[in-house]
């Protein structure tokens, strides 16, 4: 893209499994939202940070000014509620398409935007990370146009990221380290990823 690509993280989850806020957990010396929010500045501006005012992750970190912060999605409306709010946000400042992903995923990489960047047609309302077990709706580019329709399905009473896909015009990459699409959702997770020795830098 000729120009900077605008990105959301959404940190708002309560991290019940992790038993922690996972926005706040230390990987080698670093919170992961702020590991997460120093990779995607080689390559996205703005950053834009859905999590409620009251929620961990916005407590935290909401004095780096350098964040833009939305705090307004509906509580209790899942990851598919903040991705309204945050692609509502976004269509609000005019940006046109952003990347997407979550606070959850230590081995993002920017190449992952690149790849994304390169899948998405003119026709496409999102282009979707996959992998060889499943497709991942918080690792994607989405166009903020598709936000009302976001909207509406959130207050119709849907929770469910793939439901909202199908009413989207959505393009399916595979990318080339499916590592960047780890996450970690529990004490395990963190503990495995040491055990296999996967770099965290």
């Amino acid at each position: 893209m000729s120009h900077p690509l605008a990105a959301l993280v959404l940190a708002g989850g309560a991290s019940r499994r992790m038993g922690e806020d996972k926005a706040a957990l230390d990987l080698g010396g670093q919170p992961m939202l702020t590991r997460i929010v120093t990779e995607l500045r080689r390559r996205c501006d703005p950053i834009t940070v859905v999590a409620a005012a009251d929620s961990p992750a916005y407590r935290a970190f909401s004095g780096d000014t350098d964040l833009v912060w939305v705090t307004d999605e509906d509580p209790g409306t899942g990851p598919l509620g903040a991705l309204a709010a945050g692609l509502t946000d976004a269509a609000a400042r005019g940006l046109s398409a952003v990347f997407v992903c979550a606070t959850d995923m230590p081995l993002l990489r920017a190449e992952l935007v690149d790849e994304l960047a390169a899948g998405l047609g003119a026709d496409d309302e999102a282009v979707i990370a996959v992998d060889a077990q499943r497709q991942h709706p918080l690792a994607a580019i989405y166009r903020s146009s598709c936000a009302g329709r976001l909207t509406e399905l959130v207050a119709g009473g849907e929770r469910r990221l793939l439901a909202a896909l199908d009413e989207m015009v959505v393009h399916r990459v595979g990318v080339s380290d499916p590592s960047w699409l780890t996450n970690v959702n529990a004490p395990e997770d963190v503990h495995r990823l040491r055990l296999d020795k996967i770099a965290i830098p």
